[in-house]
């Protein structure tokens, strides 16, 4: 019964069109004249209020076509470098994003982001980007995530392992996105989980249908084995894609 309670408390809530500043939703618009619309395929239903979202990363592709072109209450999760001033990011960019997973050359790189970092601190710093670390501060992105999600925002997480770079079949999930919903559920929420993927050549979101954390928690020992099997799903709906392409032939 209190978890019924907490899970209508979060659909009732009144949910913003916008929860982004007014200069921010102005950038937003004017990138929409360079950057082509992407569709929205859902199995199931569409996006509730207070959801999880797990998506592939496809480098800056899949982040920036949510923000201009999805649901408009969201929340991203990002490595805290990119939420922690220039300089960071600025490293964190060169070196791990650009060099490490896109396989960029360093120099190249770097002379790239002294352009391209300062735009992409000012782009984060209206994102309202939920900040992710590797050690006990993880506790504070679990912390704002459930705020975020009992007042209605959808917490969006690209959970997976990209040590080898973004590829088009991904090779895990790393289990944060678990212990935040475990954590909920301890709360009374028992939060929906959507998987879906991007495919950056059509465009285009496919969205599988919701499935409840306690379903899940029910069904698999382990937080491993729960990012397992919904990497495996997300895989699954990439290949949709590749079907979709042969039948149009």
């Amino acid at each position: 019964m209190k978890e019924q309670k907490q899970n209508n408390k979060i659909k009732q809530n009144k949910v913003k069109k916008h929860n982004r500043k007014f200069w921010f939703r102005g950038l937003c618009k004017f990138m929409k004249l360079f950057i082509k619309k992407s569709e929205f395929e859902y199995l199931g239903e569409e996006l509730q209020p207070g959801s999880i979202v797990l998506i592939n990363h496809v480098g800056t592709s899949a982040p920036l076509a949510l923000e201009l072109y999805g649901p408009k209450k969201i929340r991203h999760w990002g490595a805290h470098e990119m939420n922690s001033g220039l300089i960071k990011l600025y490293k964190y960019q060169t070196k791990v994003y650009y060099h490490e997973k896109k396989h960029w050359n360093l120099f190249g790189a770097r002379m790239f982001c002294l352009i391209a970092s300062p735009l992409t601190n000012i782009f984060y710093k209206g994102l309202r980007l939920i900040s992710t670390y590797r050690d006990h501060r993880f506790k504070h992105t679990l912390e704002e995530s459930i705020q975020s999600l009992k007042s209605g925002e959808s917490i969006i997480i690209y959970p997976e392992d990209s040590t080898k770079g973004y590829l088009d079949e991904l090779e895990g999930f790393h289990a944060g996105f678990v212990v935040l919903a475990k954590m909920c559920l301890s709360k009374g929420i028992d939060v929906p989980i959507y998987v879906s993927y991007y495919n950056k050549k059509q465009k285009k979101y496919i969205v599988d249908k919701p499935i409840k954390f306690s379903e899940l928690a029910n069904k698999y020992s382990t937080k491993e084995e729960i990012a397992k099997a919904l990497c495996v799903r997300c895989n699954e709906l990439g290949k949709m894609f590749k079907n979709e392409t042969e039948n149009n032939k």
